[in-house]
């Protein structure tokens, strides 16, 4: 029995996809567990309170996998409006009422969900797992669609990988996964199998470009490694590559040199958008959250390898 409905969000945006996917689940007893609840726009939380109504279902609680603009703002409207408590990580600076128990379960009416510490893209993301559906929902750490940004110091690989790999270990049963844009995924293990061997990917490709060019910075090795046919993902680009470096650079197998010349235009563009010109002031606090912007990049560093067979 289905007992998730996708309710998404007007929110269209290069950032967002189709929009940010809030989930109503059936509980049971006439109650309902909303997801996600996305960005602040009343005609979404109306959209929420209105789809539990035709399904017979009144909003008892709201969880949050993590905190960023696009996903938690509307959770004190649709508290408001339906006096559910709202649940997030005991790390999470968004208000909420109450903690979720990491590694442990959020029961509500008779469902129980298992709440997995699931860090990576934020510190403070969780993912929910929904045993009578065989469903995970995973937030931004599994998208239904293209890949999820990893940008310091709001997130790093590192972590990012580790919670991925466990999601294939621990819960190679799940069928479904629920992300949070995109489509709905039917076919759960494939598609934690992609996102894996996405990594290990770029990391190799990552790796090859200092092995074969020598001491480089992001921004060549942005060019390098995506091409440079997309100037608008550059900045994105950026802060994936430099979230591998940062583990490649702690775990030894990476160092790096302070180059004293100041940055060009392009590289200044790269590692240092406008946030305004990008994408607009309506979606600069998104992608603020999303590319770790708070953390400039204002000197050029030269990354080479350390150990050549790394």
């Amino acid at each position: 029995m289905v007992k998730t409905t996708l309710v998404r969000a007007p929110n269209p945006s290069a950032m967002t996809l189709t929009g940010t996917n809030s989930y109503l689940v059936d509980c049971g007893n006439g109650e309902a567990l909303a997801i996600d609840p996305g960005p602040p726009i009343e005609r979404h939380v109306d959209a929420l309170v209105e789809t539990a109504r035709a399904r017979g279902l009144t909003i008892r609680a709201i969880a949050l996998t993590h905190g960023h603009p696009d996903h938690a703002p509307a959770a004190a409207p649709l508290a408001a409006r339906t006096g559910a408590p709202i649940y997030a990580h005991p790390a999470s600076a968004v208000p909420h009422d109450r903690n979720l128990d990491l590694e442990g379960t959020l029961c509500v009416a008779t469902t129980a969900l298992r709440v997995i510490d699931a860090p990576g893209h934020t510190f403070d993301h969780v993912a929910f797992y929904l045993p009578e559906e065989r469903a995970l929902f995973t937030g931004d750490v599994i998208l239904g669609e293209g890949p999820v940004v990893i940008a310091p110091p709001g997130g790093a690989m590192r972590p990012y990988q580790r919670t991925l790999q466990r999601l294939a270990d621990e819960f190679s049963e799940a069928r479904i996964i629920y992300g949070g844009h995109g489509p709905v995924v039917n076919d759960a293990r494939a598609k934690v199998a992609e996102y894996i061997a996405h990594r290990n990917l770029r990391e190799r490709e990552l790796i090859d470009a200092l092995a074969r060019n020598g001491a480089q910075t992001i921004p060549e090795l942005v060019l390098y490694v995506y091409g440079d046919d997309r100037p608008m993902l550059w900045p994105a680009m950026a802060r994936q590559l430099l979230a591998h470096l940062m583990a490649l650079e702690s775990e030894g197998r990476v160092g790096a040199e302070r180059l004293d010349r100041p940055m060009t235009q392009q590289e200044t563009w790269i590692l240092n958008p406008s946030l305004e010109e990008l994408v607009g002031p309506d979606q600069a606090e998104l992608v603020a959250a999303e590319l770790g912007s708070m953390l400039r990049l204002d000197a050029l560093y030269a990354y080479r390898l350390t150990d050549i067979d790394a």
